[in-house]
């Protein structure tokens, strides 16, 4: 109707006959609408993983207002960043809008801005409980080998990160690159379940940090009964003596220490495999435990140690020795633990999993934050991951193991357009849930004993010169042809 009270343009007859909304109902408006931007509709297949309580609305703060960025559209919009193969900001924004245009709403702009400082403002202390949660949850029953005893398998890694004031202040870069040449490097201490190759804690540290400490800021979430599997970076009086204290037995190699003989041995229990006792060494300056906790030790630590010929060719090592606290050679074979030992290369896999397929070797954030907020994310998606796969594995009747990361991970991003539709009835969503399940389980990996893993690359890198100056200094050689590539 038009306005015939030109004089008060704000005065509407036609307002004059219904009753005002109220502001409840104006809310509930706004929700309803934010609702149907949301990311939300993930979690409805990952809510059992997810525990979305960590991703409730603040009562104050930057969280606290209802925008198309709240904290749970953040967080999942979070997640498909780390899941996507492209992985920038961009993307996430893209994705916003053609939800948007599928669902004939108001299409957002096309500026990161709002999305990078609403992640910005998603608490590092509730992405770390999101993790810790799903990290207690337990994916697999413990193999029947070593008497059903849980497996902790550590080990650390490097990622790299933009090359920033802020992150080399905090991760300083390699000591022998010249300033604007290299990049800031973090150091990163992980512990997986063996079984299910679920992470169960992690910490992260300078160039400066080395694995041990790490390890130690992780002694509380061990529990008693586990068993503790490390390479030789990992053997120490100290750490060994700390885990028997706390009812976790370790399975490492030696290190540090020359083998026992069989004459200096306290009893030989078979062929290579022998009882020893460790006498406890003197503590150095610099230990990074106190002269309490060295005198708290005992003065010997018995450990059995079992020296371990390889035959298989294509190995770097012809023998070697493992030093465990498992002293009882009838419920626990040198074989067996020779055999457990020779799983540890699985921690790579796991590893590789994060780094590369899910792309966390190279952090794009630019200050120590987000930098920490990025690795917890990705660490969050890997093991959303391997919750979909023990699953699907379950279903199948398959071994988790045999399930393919890679494979789980394509057909995740391939399902989750559809799983997000607003229209999808719950029936619908269950099915395109259960063939999903399917269709992860479908994709095994092969078993192939004793292949050859060299630890070599294949692919030539391309013929460019490296970045021996900062950028602004460097200079482009016009005849690149007449000089040698300087080996990587």
């Amino acid at each position: 109707m038009q306005n015939t009270t030109p004089l008060f343009p704000g005065f509407h007859l036609q307002t004059l006959r219904r009753t005002p909304r109220s502001e409840g109902q104006k809310l509930l408006d706004v929700q309803a609408k934010l609702k149907q931007k949301s990311f939300g509709e993930l979690s409805e297949y990952l809510r059992k993983i997810v525990p979305t309580k960590c991703l409730e609305k603040s009562r104050s703060g930057a969280m606290s207002r209802l925008r198309l960025f709240g904290k749970e559209n953040t967080f999942w919009a979070f997640f498909l960043q780390i899941l996507d193969a492209d992985g920038g900001c961009q993307e996430v924004v893209r994705k916003v809008q053609a939800f948007a245009a599928a669902n004939a709403r108001s299409i957002p702009s096309s500026s990161t801005s709002a999305y990078c400082q609403a992640r910005k403002n998603l608490a590092l202390a509730d992405l770390k409980s999101i993790l810790s949660q799903m990290a207690a949850q337990s994916l697999v029953k413990p193999p029947k080998r070593l008497q059903g005893r849980r497996v902790v398998v550590v080990d650390g890694t490097g990622v790299s990160m933009p090359d920033t004031h802020a992150n080399q202040t905090d991760y300083p870069q390699l000591a022998s690159q010249k300033p604007g040449c290299g990049f800031p490097q973090a150091r990163l201490c992980g512990c997986f379940d063996l079984e299910s190759g679920q992470l169960i804690s992690f910490e992260i540290g300078n160039k400066k940090s080395h694995e041990l400490p790490l390890l130690r800021q992780q002694w509380a979430h061990f529990k008693v009964d586990d068993i503790f599997l490390g390479d030789k970076g990992f053997c120490s009086y100290y750490d060994v003596s700390c885990f028997t204290s706390q009812g976790v037995d370790s399975v490492v190699t030696l290190a540090r220490r020359k083998p026992v003989t069989a004459a200096q041995a306290g009893k030989v229990i078979g062929k290579d495999d022998l009882l020893v006792h460790w006498d406890k060494p003197k503590r150095t300056k610099a230990s990074s435990y106190t002269q309490a906790q060295w005198e708290a030790l005992p003065e010997q630590l018995p450990l059995r140690q079992i020296k371990v010929t390889v035959a298989q060719k294509g190995f770097r090592v012809s023998c070697f020795y493992i030093v465990t606290t498992l002293l009882d050679a009838d419920k626990y074979p040198a074989t067996e633990i020779a055999d457990l030992y020779f799983q540890r290369w699985d921690v790579e896999l796991f590893f590789r999993d994060i780094k590369t397929t899910i792309g966390m070797d190279i952090l794009r954030c630019k200050t120590p934050d987000m930098v920490h907020k990025e690795l917890v994310m990705h660490l969050i998606v890997y093991n959303c991951i391997r919750h979909l796969m023990a699953e699907a594995a379950k279903r199948a009747g398959l071994g988790v193991r045999q399930v393919s990361f890679k494979g789980s991970v394509q057909a995740i991003r391939h399902w989750e357009p559809y799983l997000n539709q607003i229209d999808l009835s719950q029936l619908d969503r269950q099915q395109l849930i259960d063939q999903l399940y399917h269709a992860v389980a479908e994709k095994t990996v092969n078993a192939r004993p004793n292949r050859s893993e060299p630890r070599a690359v294949k692919r030539r890198p391309k013929p460019y010169r490296l970045l021996t100056a900062p950028r602004h200094e460097m200079q482009e050689i016009l005849q690149r042809e007449k000089y040698h590539t300087k080996g990587a």
